[in-house]
C-alpha cells in the first residue's frame, strides 16, 4: 500500500535506500527530507510492513515543483511501485505549471513513460554535507 504521511513510519524502517550514493544520508536526514517535503509518498510492503519505496516533491506551493527523489529497493523494482509513487505526486501537483526532475541517463525512458520530456538541467551536488549534522562537537 501507499501512504503520503511519513509520520506513519519510523526512521528505522528506512534502511536499504540510497544505492550507489558516495555518502548516503543518515536515517534521520532521510526522515527530515520526507517530513520537509511538500509531497512525500511511501510504498509499504503489506506483508512485512517494510518501506520499499519513497518519492518526494518540493515546491513553491503555487507554480513550480521539483521531484528530487524516487527510490525503490532493488528487490522491489519492476513492480510498478516507482511509477505509482510518481503518478500520485503528479496527481497532487496537477495544478502546477512545471514539475521538474533530474535523472541519470538510463532512467530517461522510465520518466518519459510517465509524461516527462527531456530538458537541459544544471545541478550542484555536495555529498560532503550529508551526515554533517550528525557530527559531535
Amino acid at each position: 500500500h501507499y501512504t503520503d504521511d511519513p509520520r506513519e513510519v519510523a526512521a528505522a524502517a528506512l534502511d536499504g535506500f540510497w544505492e550507489g550514493w558516495p555518502a548516503p544520508p543518515s536515517r534521520e536526514e532521510h526522515m527530515a527530507a520526507l517530513l520537509g517535503s511538500e509531497v512525500a509518498v511511501l510504498g509499504i510492503d503489506d506483508q512485512t510492513g517494510r518501506v520499499v519505496g519513497f518519492a518526494t516533491a518540493v515546491g513553491d506551493g503555487a507554480l513550480a515543483a521539483f521531484i528530487p527523489f524516487v527510490e525503490v529497493l532493488p528487490a522491489y523494482r519492476a513492480r510498478g511501485i516507482g511509477s505509482e509513487m510518481v503518478r500520485r505526486i503528479l496527481d497532487r501537483l496537477a495544478d502546477r505549471y512545471s514539475i521538474d526532475l533530474v535523472c541519470d541517463p538510463h532512467l530517461v525512458p522510465f520518466y518519459e513513460g510517465l509524461g516527462f520530456v527531456r530538458l537541459t538541467a544544471m545541478s550542484i551536488r555536495r555529498p560532503e554535507v550529508l551526515g554533517a549534522g550528525d557530527a559531535e562537537d
